[in-house]
C-alpha cells in the first residue's frame, strides 16, 4: 500500500461500493476499497447481472436505474466488459398480465416500450410458447453483464485507470473519519462509506438495527437449452409483474394478483417468478425465488428449484434444460424501502440497498452519496 491516508475509504467491493469509488475517483479523489474477502463473492456476483429498468418503482428508482444503466453502458466500454445481451421481453400468459402490461405502456415509463400482440412475439426470439401468450411488452433500456465476470473487471478497471487501492482479505473494526481500524493496522481517510450489503452486524450495528432489516434468500440456476437465439433479449413472465413495483402498484395489477394466488399459489409463497438472461457460453441463468429471515437457513430445498422451472416450461418450448449449476445467494430486505443512506456524522455514510436491485440503482446512488459528501 503505497499510502495510508486516503480522501475516501470504501467498506465493502461489491457492486455498491465499487460504484462509490467510481464516483469518487471520477472527481479525482485518493480512494481506498477494503473488503475481507479475497473476491467478489456475495449477492453482486450471485445474481442475473441483468441492469433492470423497466418494472422499477416509479419515480426515484426508475430514474436511477435509468442513470445507472448509462454509466453501466460507459464503464463497460471502458472496462472491456461484454455487454451480452440488450432490452427485456415481459411475456403476459394471461389477459389480466396484459392488461397490467397495457397499463405500464400507459405511463411515462412505458414510452419508449412497445406492446406486441401474441404473434409478433416469436420476432423476439426463438423457443417462446408463444401460441400460450396473450401478449407481451418488448424494453428496449435493459443490459445485461456477466455479473461473475463483470464485477472482477471492474474492480480491475478501477485499480488501473483511476488508482484505486483495494486492501482484499482485510477486516475493518471500526470506521469512524478519520480513522479505519482494520487488521492492516490505521488507515486514514476524510471520508467513510460503508457498503455492508448483508452484514447488519460488524460496524456501526446499533444504526444499521434501527432500520428492522431482514435477509432475502433465492434460489438461481445455469440451464443448457437445447437451443439458443443470440438474438433473444432478457425474458420475464406474469410472475414478475405482482413482484416489480413499477407493475404491481399499478391498479390492474389486483386482479392478476388474484388470479395468480388461485392457479399458482406455491409459486407464490415460494417467492418465485422468472427471470432468464442469455451468458456468451450458450447458457441460461435462470432464477429466482425470496425467503426472508434474519438469518436464513443455508438448505436449498429442490422443490423451489423445480417451481422456477415449472415457470420456465410454461413460457419456452422444448425438453426440460439440463441444469449445470445450481446456488443460492442473500441480500438486506426492508419492508419499507428500497435503499438507505445513513448519516451517522457528516464525513461517514452508510449505504445499503434493501431491494435486490444493487446491479440496477448503485451508480446513481453512490453519485448522489458522494456529490453529498465532496460538493
Amino acid at each position: 500500500m503505497q499510502s495510508s491516508s486516503f480522501d475516501l475509504g470504501v467498506v465493502g467491493a461489491g457492486i455498491c461500493g465499487l460504484a462509490h469509488a467510481l464516483a469518487a475517483a471520477r472527481k479525482g479523489k485518493r480512494v481506498v476499497v477494503i473488503d475481507r474477502d479475497a473476491q467478489a463473492n456475495g449477492a453482486s456476483i450471485r445474481n442475473f447481472g441483468f441492469i433492470t429498468v423497466t418494472g422499477q418503482q416509479s419515480g426515484a428508482c426508475w430514474q436511477r436505474a435509468m442513470r445507472s444503466r448509462d454509466i453501466w453502458l460507459e464503464v463497460a466500454s471502458a472496462a472491456h466488459i461484454p455487454v451480452l445481451q440488450r432490452g427485456l421481453l415481459t411475456i403476459a400468459r394471461r389477459h389480466e398480465a396484459l392488461d397490467v402490461l397495457e397499463a405500464f405502456a400507459a405511463t411515462d415509463m412505458g414510452a419508449d416500450c412497445r406492446l406486441l400482440q401474441a404473434h409478433q412475439i416469436a420476432a423476439y426470439g426463438d423457443g417462446l410458447l408463444t401460441e400460450h401468450f396473450a401478449g407481451a411488452l418488448y424494453s428496449p433500456h435493459e443490459i445485461r453483464v456477466e455479473s461473475r465476470e463483470a464485477i472482477p473487471q471492474l474492480a480491475a478497471y478501477l485499480a488501473e485507470h483511476h488508482g484505486v487501492t483495494f486492501l482484499r482479505e482485510t477486516a475493518v473494526h471500526s470506521a469512524s473519519p478519520p480513522k479505519l481500524e482494520t487488521s492492516r493496522g490505521t488507515i486514514h481517510a476524510d471520508a467513510i462509506v460503508v457498503c455492508p450489503g448483508d452484514d447488519f452486524r460488524t460496524l456501526h450495528p446499533d444504526r444499521i438495527a434501527a432500520y428492522g432489516l431482514q435477509r432475502c434468500l433465492l434460489h438461481m440456476l445455469r440451464v443448457k437449452p437445447p437451443q439458443v437465439d443470440e438474438n433473444m433479449p432478457a425474458v420475464m413472465s406474469d410472475l414478475g409483474l405482482i413482484r416489480y413495483l413499477g407493475y404491481a402498484e399499478l391498479p390492474a395489477a389486483k386482479a392478476l394478483r388474484q388470479k395468480l394466488l388461485a392457479e399458482q399459489g406455491e409459486h407464490i409463497r415460494q417467492g418465485v417468478h422468472l427471470i432468464v438472461v442469455r451468458s456468451a457460453d450458450g447458457s441460461f441463468v435462470v432464477g429466482d425465488s425470496h425467503h426472508y429471515a434474519p438469518t436464513p437457513p443455508p438448505f436449498a430445498p429442490s422443490f423451489v428449484d423445480d417451481l422456477i422451472l415449472d415457470e420456465y416450461a410454461r413460457v419456452f418450448h422444448g425438453p426440460a434444460p439440463q441444469v449445470l449449476e445450481r446456488w443460492t445467494g442473500t441480500y438486506a430486505s426492508a419492508d419499507d424501502r428500497l435503499m438507505l443512506i445513513d448519516r451517522p456524522a457528516e464525513d461517514l455514510r452508510i449505504v445499503i440497498i434493501t431491494s435486490g436491485t444493487g446491479a440496477s440503482t448503485s451508480f446513481a446512488i453512490a453519485e448522489e452519496v458522494i456529490a453529498e459528501l465532496f460538493d
